[in-house]
């Protein structure tokens, strides 16, 4: 069965993407020119890399321009803060009351406002404003009103939070919430999003009386993916604390190996192929056929195309050391900040159309949480509009998302190996690396396009 599967990549080229409304036959060019012109715009800027930028340039501490300080204050005030939680906590409470309430169908808003409000929109409002799920999280409102009760250190919990979790714990809240939304039966229906949300509720508000108010920066999926995707924003902060105007490379390059960051970045890029991949109708029959629950085939193959990514993203940066064993251990690690402009790219494109026309519905929706008739905030009769994603602008803009991430990785997978590598190696150990940056550029498009 594994071995059908296998080979199903390469049938998916006549089969449509489930969340984006452009297709092969909405781009300006033909295909084929598509994903070679992608392939060799990643090929050219390796060449003009190693041509004109011949020393690391993002490694400058205090990188940014400050904002005035009148917006600092602004941006920085406990008032502001207070009232974005606020929101997003009334938010979460309609949530939670459709979820426990509201009707068990498809005019239920809950759904959306768990896939599309929350995980679609986390990419665009990170990108736009850094790690901001930190500032509106209801999780952390929560838990400051817990360890107030509970007579907590709020910032520390209980216990010490070891240093060698690193990034795994939000990588695993990233993978549940993977597993859910891609592979688990009955993903929208209400007694599987109620276990779902409430265990990983009591798990992280659990964990936050332990550790603190710091356990959620790495250990919570929502929030470690609002981090790194954060880094590309314009909206920093300085090592000292200062609110400075950026370029995405300077906060992607602030981003330091730390345990668990490869396994996150790679399970956002392989996620999104995944999902490309299962909307193939060849892989749909392949997967009926098996003789297996479609849940187990799903888990299996969302399990391999993240190692595939993983396997691949690790033998590259290796061999990129060459025969230094030192440096073949740590460029994995130091190497993964490249990733996250590639992992946005994935994203933006994959569920763009997504978040415009579900995000409309699901507003249209939220008007009546119970499933009564009401219209609590006059938006029942809202009808959706396509303006917005018009299929060829929309293939247009997936192709640039991808080839964009692509280009900004190799920018930076550049500069940190000129910091790393030694001098005679540093361009030509960077070929494993092209390679992966051509392979990643041509299975994403292959997979997004595959009508």
């Amino acid at each position: 069965m594994l071995a059908r599967l296998g080979g199903v990549l390469g049938d998916v080229l006549g089969d449509v993407l489930a969340h984006g409304v452009g297709s092969r036959q909405d781009l300006p060019l033909p295909f084929l020119h598509v994903v070679v012109g992608a392939a060799a715009a990643i090929a050219v800027s390796f060449v003009v890399l190693g041509l004109a930028w011949r020393t690391p340039q993002l490694l400058v501490q205090g990188a940014g321009t400050p904002l005035p300080r009148p917006v600092a204050r602004v941006l920085d005030s406990p008032a502001l803060r207070w009232v974005l939680r606020a929101a997003v906590l009334a938010v979460t409470l309609l949530f939670a009351l459709a979820l426990v309430l509201g009707p068990d169908d498809v005019d239920n808003p809950a759904p959306g406002m768990f896939y599309v409000w929350l995980w679609a929109g986390l990419v665009p409002a990170s990108l736009l404003l850094g790690p901001v799920w930190r500032v509106v999280s209801p999780l952390r409102t929560v838990h400051a009103g817990l360890a107030t009760v509970l007579r907590v250190d709020r910032e520390h919990g209980l216990l010490e939070l070891p240093a060698r979790l690193g990034w795994w714990p939000g990588a695993a809240g990233l993978a549940a919430f993977v597993w859910l939304e891609l592979a688990a039966p009955g993903r929208a229906t209400q007694p599987v999003l109620q276990a779902w949300v409430g265990a990983y509720v009591a798990v992280h508000l659990v964990a936050g009386v332990l550790f603190g108010a710091r356990w959620y920066t790495r250990g919570e999926g929502f929030e470690a993916v609002s981090d790194v995707v954060g880094r590309l924003s314009p909206l920093g902060r300085r090592e000292d604390g200062v609110l400075v105007l950026r370029t995405p490379l300077d906060g992607a390059a602030s981003l330091r190996p730390a345990p668990g960051l490869v396994a996150l970045l790679c399970l956002l890029l392989g996620s999104t192929m995944f999902d490309s991949l299962t909307s193939a109708t060849r892989y749909v029959r392949v997967a009926q056929s098996s003789g297996l629950p479609r849940v187990v085939v799903d888990t299996v193959v969302l399990a391999g195309v993240v190692g595939l990514v993983v396997l691949a993203y690790v033998v590259a940066t290796r061999a990129a050391a060459g025969g230094d064993r030192g440096l073949r251990d740590v460029l994995p690690g130091e190497l993964a900040h490249s990733l996250v402009p590639i992992a946005v790219g994935y994203l933006v494109a994959h569920y763009y159309s997504l978040l415009v026309l579900e995000g409309q519905r699901t507003l249209a929706l939220a008007s009546d949480p119970l499933g009564t008739g009401a219209d609590w905030f006059g938006t029942a009769d809202l009808s959706v509009s396509a303006a917005l994603t018009d299929p060829a602008g929309v293939a247009l803009l997936q192709v640039v998302a991808i080839v964009f991430g692509h280009v900004l990785g190799t920018v930076l997978a550049h500069d940190r190996a000129l910091a790393l590598l030694p001098r005679g190696r540093a361009v030509a150990g960077q070929v494993p690396l092209l390679l992966l940056m051509v392979a990643y550029t041509v299975a994403g498009l292959v997979l997004l396009f595959a009508g």
